[in-house]
C-alpha cells in the first residue's frame, strides 16, 4: 500500500512540474493566448488584410486594435462553446453548409486558374454586347411598386398591359391587391442582359416588372446619372466578367460529369419526376 501511495505522489508531482512547461505561451508565431487558445501571426495578418488599413495609418496602433478584436471574438466563441452551441443541430447544419460553400468556392478558383485569358477581340465583343456595364453604364433612380403577384391570369394580363405606375396602381386597387411604393437607386451594370434589353425597348415612363419569388417589383426610371466605364478599367472589368462566365461553364461541365458517375439513391417520393 505504501508503494502505491508513493507512486501516486510522484505522478502528482510530475504533473505539477510538467504543466507549466506544456502551457501555451505568447511567443514566436503566437501573438496572444486566450484561456489557453492561441492567436497566431497568420491569423492576425489575415485580419489586418481584411481591415484594409489606410497607407498613412499608425500600423502599430491598428495592429493592436485588430488583435483586441480577435481576442474579443475568441472570448465570445469560447462562451458559445461553453454553452454547447457548437453541439446543437442548427450549428452543425450551418457548419456543413459553410464548409460546402468554401469548398465549392475554392474549387471554382482552381478551375478558374485553368481557363485561358480572353483575347482582345473577345473583350471588345463583351463590352459591346453589355453596354449597361461599360459605355452606357448609368446610375438609375427608380420609382417602384412592390406587390404579391396575383395568380389569376386575367389580372396578370391587365398588369402586363399597364403603361405607367399610375395605371398599375389602378389595376391593383381594382383587384384588391396590396402594394407598397418605394424609391431606390441601382447601378445599370448589375442589371441582367435580358432585363436591360427589355427596359431599352420601353417607352419613357412605362414600367418594367421583375418577379421576386411570389412577389413582383414594378419600376420606372425617373432619372439617369451617366457613369461610363471605359479604357483600362473597362477592359479589366470585362476580363473579370468573362473569367467568371468561363468558371461557371467549367463548373457546369464538371457537375455534369460528376452526376453521370455518381450513385444517387432517393427515399420514395423524393426522386425527380420520371425517376
Amino acid at each position: 500500500m505504501g508503494g502505491q501511495l508513493r507512486l501516486k505522489i510522484l505522478v502528482a508531482l510530475a504533473i505539477v512540474v510538467l504543466a507549466p512547461s506544456c502551457a501555451k505561451k505568447a511567443e514566436g508565431q503566437t501573438v496572444a493566448v486566450v484561456n489557453g487558445e492561441e492567436i497566431t501571426v497568420p491569423e492576425l495578418n489575415a485580419a489586418l488584410a481584411r481591415a484594409d488599413v489606410p497607407s498613412g495609418a499608425d500600423k502599430k496602433q491598428i495592429r493592436q486594435q485588430v488583435l483586441q478584436g480577435l481576442i474579443d471574438r475568441k472570448l465570445v466563441e469560447q462562451q458559445a462553446r461553453n454553452q454547447g452551441i457548437d453541439k446543437s443541430p442548427d450549428f452543425l447544419q450551418r457548419e456543413r453548409q459553410m464548409e460546402q460553400d468554401l469548398l465549392i468556392n475554392m474549387l471554382a478558383q482552381r478551375l478558374s486558374g485553368t481557363s485561358q485569358l480572353p483575347s482582345e477581340q473577345e473583350v471588345e465583343q463583351f463590352e459591346a454586347s453589355h453596354p449597361q456595364m461599360f459605355a452606357k453604364r448609368e446610375t438609375w433612380t427608380l420609382n417602384q411598386i412592390r406587390f404579391p403577384m396575383p395568380s389569376a391570369a386575367p389580372v396578370v394580363e391587365q398588369i402586363n398591359k399597364t403603361k405607367s405606375l399610375q395605371d398599375l396602381e389602378n389595376v391593383l386597387r381594382a383587384n384588391n391587391v396590396q402594394f407598397t411604393p418605394a424609391t431606390t437607386r441601382i447601378d445599370s451594370a448589375v442589371v441582367p442582359q435580358e432585363i436591360y434589353a427589355k427596359i431599352a425597348s420601353l417607352a419613357p415612363g412605362e414600367p418594367f416588372v421583375v418577379p421576386v419569388d411570389k412577389n413582383a417589383v414594378a419600376s420606372v426610371i425617373v432619372s439617369r446619372d451617366p457613369q461610363p466605364l471605359v479604357g483600362d478599367q473597362a477592359k479589366a472589368a470585362a476580363v473579370a466578367a468573362i473569367r467568371k462566365q468561363q468558371t461557371a461553364e467549367l463548373l457546369r461541365n464538371k457537375l455534369k460529369t460528376l452526376r453521370q458517375s455518381a450513385k444517387i439513391q432517393y427515399q420514395p417520393g423524393y426522386a425527380p419526376t420520371g425517376q
